[in-house]
This record gives C-alpha cells, structure tokens and sequence, in this order.
C-alpha cells in the first residue's frame, strides 16, 4: 500500500529541550489541524524541520530523531544561518510580500535566494531518501516552492501533490521576481496543484503560459510526457470542534478576559461588541480598520458609547523592522481613538497585543455581535468560518473583506473593500442595524457551507484528486521509452552491421530558443553524434526545416548525412549538395503581405524567409494572443494555399507555408533506397517528421519528443530524454 508523505516547513509538533530531554507536543491549529485525517493513518510520515536548529540541538540529534520517529516525523535538520536566509530571509522577506501584493516590502537577495535553493533540496532529499515507489507526497506552501521538481528530477515515480496556503498573485506581480521561471518549474514539478481559490488558479495558470509558455486545457498544464492538474480546493476548519466549544461551558474558572466580558454583557446589556482578530501583520490591513472604525464613530456619532470594537493582535516576527512599525502605527492609532472619543465610562476600543487560550477566543466568537475581518490580502482567512461556527443562535453579522479567499464562499457577509473606510463605516451601521431575522437568514446560509466543507472534507478532497489524477504519461505508458525498451533498443543496435540515424534538430537535439539562431550545437552533443557516426557503419543523418547555409554553418565540417529545408537539399557524408525538389517559390510574393500584417498585429512575433517556404514565429509573442493570432492565420491559409499547391506546417509556435512536394519522407525514402540498413531509428518532435515516420519500414525504431499524436512507435519527454537515449547509444558497449 502506498505511504503519504506530508511535506511542510514545520513539523506538526512542538520540540523542546527541557531537563536534557526532548519533548514533543502536538501543535495546535493551522495545517497540523487541517491534516490530521491525512497523518492519522499509521502509513504516513510527516517530513519538516523541528523548529529546533542545528546548534541547539548538538548532542540531542537521536533524541530529537526517536522523539520525531514516535509522531510518526522526520527532521529536516536546520542551521541558525539557514533559518535565517530561507525562512525569515527569502520566505518572508521576498515571497510572502511579492504574493501578497506588498512590493514595497518586498527585497531580493541573491545570498538568500541560493540558500533557499539549498533548503528546498535539502527538503526534497529527505523524501527522496525515504520514498518508495508509488508513494504518494503532498508539499505544502511558500518556503517550499522549489520542492516538487526537485523530487520529480529523482524520483518520477512518485505522485507528488503541492498546495499553496497564501495568494498566488497576479502576472504582472510575480513577474518582478527575478527567480519566477525557477519557481513555476519548481512547482510544475506536481502531479497536481491547488489552491484556496479560482481566481489563484487562473493567476497561476495565466503565468505559466507568459513565463513558461506551455499550452494549456482547461486547467490542465501540458507538461512534455505528461498533464499538470490545477484547481482549487478552499481549506475549511474543524467545525464541530469550534461549535460544540461554543455550547460547552469551560471547565476551568473563567479567566479574565471571560470576567470582562460578561461585565460589559451586565453594564451595556444594549451596547454592541465589534470583533477584530488577526496576526499583527501588514496584510491584515489592522491600521486602515482602525481608521476605518474611527470614521464610523464620526460619520455615525449616535453610536457613541454604545458600540465598542475589541482588536486582538496576535503577535508576528516582531524582529522584522516593517512588523515593529506596524506595532508602533497599531498603538498609535488606538491611543488616538480612544483619546478622541472615550467617555467618563465607556472606552471605544479595547486592545489585547497577545496570542489567546482556545477558551477565550470562544469566548470572543460568541459574545461578538459583530466580527470585523478585513485583510488587505489574504489566502483564505479561517478566523471568518470560525467566528460562522460559534454562532449558536445563528445571529451576528459578519463584514469580510473581498480581498479574503473566504469571501468566495461566505457571500452571505457583508463583503467590503478593504481600503475603503467609507464602505467599512456604512458595513458597520447596517451590521448594528440588521434585524435579527435578516442576520439568522444569512448566518444560516454560512454554517451550512462551513459545516459541510470542513478542513477534513478540503484535505479528502485533494487527495481523492491526487490520486485519480491520470497523466498523459500514464495513459501512454504503453508507448514510452522505459528501461525496458531502451535495453531491446541498445541490443539491436550494438548487433546491426548497417545503421541509419534520422535525427531532427529544433525540438529534437537542441531545445527552442526564441531566436531561432540562437539555437546552435553544444560541444556535448557534437562529442554524441560523433560518437554514433565512429560506430561500425552507421549514419548519422540530420534532417531539419533549416536552411543548407544553417547547417553547413555548423555541421559543414562533420560526416553526417545533411538534408535541409525539409527534404529539399541533400549533402551524403561530405560531398556536395545536391538538390532532391525544385519547388516553386514565386508564391511567398502573394503571402508574405499577409504574414507581414499578422506581425504587425502580434507584437513579439516575426517572420522568417528560407528559400522555399516563409514561417511565421509567435515564440516571443504574448501566449493568448499568439494562439489567437496563429488560429486567425491557419483559417485565412487553409482558403488560400490548395491553389497554390502549398502545404501549411503547424509547429511548436510556428506556422510554416510550403511546397506541397517537398517534405522529409520523400528525402528518407531517397535514404533508404541508397543503403541497405537492418538498423534504422529516428527522432522528430513535430508534423513535419511525421512524413518521416510513415515512410519507414515497420522495424525502423521511430521516437516522438512529446505527447502528442504520432505514427511513432515510441515516445520521450523533451528533448533532453531524446540526447540521453541516443548518447547511450553512442556509449553502447563501453
């Protein structure tokens, strides 16, 4: 069966040395809440780092190991200098402002950047390290971004889930980001992605196509060999634990917070408690809900004295210079308000600068009339299903902030603008104003959603979602290169005494580039293909769309086998080109115009001229309109090009216009005629080498770089699995 592994930041315990031992305690709240049902099965470990680092623990290492072994954990082991640069450096300092929309806040630091790097491979490794195939990895959040790809490089074998518990922003947020293409392909590394909310998904989706450019369906990623998954999935709480809490009276003797308010409830049995709860961080938008709050006692002074707003900061990362502002800014502010409109006997805010027992914090969601939740950004925000959950009577009101993933789901809130502090003043006065049929109304809708898609429901939910996932690589396991294949392959090759290799060259032994001319041979792959060459008999033939001068350019002083221009040209091992087709070209008069207006049209794309056809490029181009364009321009050839006696070619972001009588199987027949091979393999990643596979014999081994439709028999990935089959070719025997 199986094992899920749980990938997070911090474990879902709290270590401590105490008396030269380890104690462990479970956390409580936040995601060790939310997986419990996940962990709870005896098949599954949690990997994260300890909270303890490296040197606090020197001398500990075994007890910390045996008292995370006995919560079913594994220590990802930490220095103080890593800690440091990964969590409280790149983490909160870069991430966490970027994707909650605060570039002000935000500082790139390339230190902190490599040691974050280092961490996230150092997470991966311990999964790696632990995993066994099939097993199952959910990575959770921010500081792990890196994480999936890193295990997919090692381990592909596994299914490997990534949720996001914060914003995913916008495009034009994350593209700032000077390391955004590492992060994308880091968490392209999943089978699956989620997050709390559509429009995340669509901030995400919408990135992948302009910074990774890859072709997208639905909410699917098409990923070379196989399909990522994207969809949301809001997180819920535990509500039974929060509503029967609110029913129980605690056992303990009520502490003094309990005391206070059932003192206001017996001096102001009228008078309206207004509940703010938040970490005191800059997202949480507490400065401008103060604000807010004192406009509303201006604009609506018959509530003074008669409404009083109870604000519990909980305090967070109160090193970092912006949180110790915001503290300043939070007293301040709070001084100023009840120095204006307090009374003799009433003070109009009371303030709590402290984390709360569950008890009171009950306490709080139950005697509020009113819960103010007005994050300037926020993921999803629970303390909104919280407060829904208390609500015995089903009375009180909710404002939330549009800002917050909840609001997506509690439409039956008063959804404000956060920055708006007229809009907050009014919320409040229709709050206090509500009849209590209107408020039932309205809080029974949200209990039946927060009831019903609680935080064990969430988690079902994406598991049940990772684990039917069914990928393209799967569906076409039949069809992929395995090891298995790759043995049969190299044995037929080492035993052939004549041997034809067909290889294309864009998308098959080099990647793209979006200048085509920047896509030239390495020296590693120049050491493979002469390698293949050096093998007893063998061809090596490179056949491409690009032009002779191209490929004389840099394959002139080689022995391959040249055809270029898709089976126009034809140079055999060194001799002299020779020219297979005499196409037309009188034509591209008549079609240049209408490519050179579709360029215009399409800012970023452009045309490249060879001899006997014209290709129009939209690499560069932004990625929907490139699509747009490039389907606007394919229906306008479709009605032109018959009566020209031309072909249209559609390739990776290319569109092609061509002879109808020139393509690369004639040119491969002309091959295959010349010689007698009883070993013959070939390699394409388009529709142009499909004219390739269909003219050779059945025995010929034929391999598509990609997923999509082919007449080849077998398939890689990209085109990095394409020079790793054919380099071992070439080591075959050695």
């Amino acid at each position: 069966m199986p094992k899920t592994i749980i990938v997070s930041n911090r474990l879902p315990a709290e270590f401590k040395i105490q008396n030269q031992k380890i104690t462990a305690k479970p956390s409580v709240g936040g995601l060790a809440t939310g997986l419990k049902s996940v962990h709870s099965d005896a098949n599954s470990l949690w990997i994260g780092w300890s909270g303890l680092t490296v040197e606090a623990t020197r001398g500990f290492d075994e007890k910390l190991t045996q008292a995370a072994n006995r919560q079913r954990c594994a220590v990802v082991s930490l220095t103080e200098q890593q800690v440091r640069d990964y969590y409280f450096g790149f983490s909160n300092k870069s991430l966490w402002p970027m994707f909650h929309y605060f570039l002000e806040y935000t500082t790139y630091d390339a230190g902190q950047w490599q040691t974050y790097r280092q961490v996230n491979q150092a997470f991966a490794d311990a999964v790696v390290n632990r995993a066994k195939a099939g097993d199952i990895v959910w990575v959770h959040d921010y500081q792990l971004l890196l994480v999936p790809q890193m295990i997919r490089d090692k381990r592909p074998d596994l299914k490997i889930g990534f949720f996001l518990h914060i914003p995913f922003p916008s495009f034009e947020i994350i593209r700032t980001c000077p390391w955004r293409d590492e992060i994308i392909n880091g968490l392209l590394g999943a089978n699956l992605i989620g997050f709390h909310t559509y429009d995340y998904v669509q901030h995400f989706l919408n990135t992948v196509r302009r910074i990774a450019g890859l072709p997208i369906m639905f909410n699917e990623v098409q990923m070379p060999g196989r399909t990522v998954k994207v969809d949301s999935f809001p997180m819920g709480i535990d509500y039974k634990k929060f509503s029967d809490a609110s029913v129980t009276p605690p056992q303990k003797k009520p502490s003094d917070l309990q005391m206070r308010l059932a003192q206001h409830r017996e001096l102001y049995p009228v008078g309206k408690l207004i509940l703010s709860i938040d970490r005191l961080d800059y997202t949480k938008g507490i400065p401008q809900r103060l604000e807010a709050f004192a406009h509303f006692l201006d604009r609506y002074p018959q509530y003074i004295g008669k409404v009083r707003l109870v604000l519990l900061a909980v305090p967070s990362r109160e090193d970092v210079p912006q949180y110790k502002k915001l503290k300043r800014i939070t007293d301040e502010l709070v001084g100023r308000i009840n120095g204006k409109f307090s009374t003799i006997d009433w003070t109009p805010v009371w303030y709590f600068y402290r984390a709360m027992p569950f008890d009171d914090l009950i306490a709080l969601y139950s005697t509020a009339d009113i819960a103010l939740i007005t994050p300037l950004r926020d993921g999803m925000n629970l303390v909104a299903k919280e407060y829904v959950a208390t609500r015995q009577n089903q009375d009180g009101v909710l404002i939330l902030s549009e800002m917050a993933g909840a609001a997506n789901e509690l439409s039956q809130a008063i959804v404000i603008n956060p920055n708006n502090a007229n809009d907050i003043a009014d919320a409040l006065a229709k709050a206090l104003e509500m009849p209590l049929a209107e408020q039932q109304a309205r809080m029974k809708a949200m209990q039946r959603r927060v009831s019903r898609y609680t935080v064990d429901r969430w988690a079902d939910d994406f598991m049940h979602a990772l684990t039917s996932e069914n990928s393209l690589m799967e569906n076409a396991n039949s069809r992929r290169i395995t090891p298995e294949v790759e043995s049969v392959l190299l044995k037929e090759f080492r035993s052939a005494k004549k041997s034809l290799i067909l290889l294309d060259y864009d998308g098959t032994l080099i990647g793209f580039r979006d200048n085509p001319e920047d896509a030239i041979p390495d020296d590693e792959l120049l050491d493979t293909l002469d390698r293949l060459h050096a093998r007893n008999d063998t061809e090596v033939a490179i056949i491409s769309g690009r032009n002779k001068e191209f490929l004389s350019q840099w394959f002139g002083q080689k022995p391959y086998t040249l055809i270029s221009d898709h089976g126009v040209w034809l140079r055999r091992q060194q001799k002299d080109w020779e020219q297979l087709e005499d196409p037309r070209a009188d034509w591209k008069d008549q079609l240049y115009p209408v490519l050179d207006n579709f360029t215009d049209r399409t800012p970023g794309s452009h045309i490249e001229e060879k001899q006997f056809s014209l290709a129009w490029h939209f690499r560069r181009a932004h990625p929907e309109l490139g699509r747009t364009r490039a389907r606007e321009l394919r229906s306008l050839l479709a009605g032109m090009v018959p009566d020209l006696g031309l072909s249209v070619l559609d390739g990776n972001k290319v569109i092609e216009v061509k002879s109808q009588v020139v393509d690369k199987g004639r040119a491969v027949t002309r091959l295959m005629l010349d010689g007698h091979f009883d070993f013959v393999f070939a390699a394409g990643d388009d529709h142009t080498d499909e004219k390739m596979f269909a003219q050779l014999p059945h025995p010929a081994h034929t391999v598509k770089i990609g997923t999509d439709e082919t007449l080849a028999a077998y398939y890689v990935n990209d085109h990095k699995a394409l020079r790793k089959l054919i380099d071992g070719m070439a080591r075959a025997d050695q």
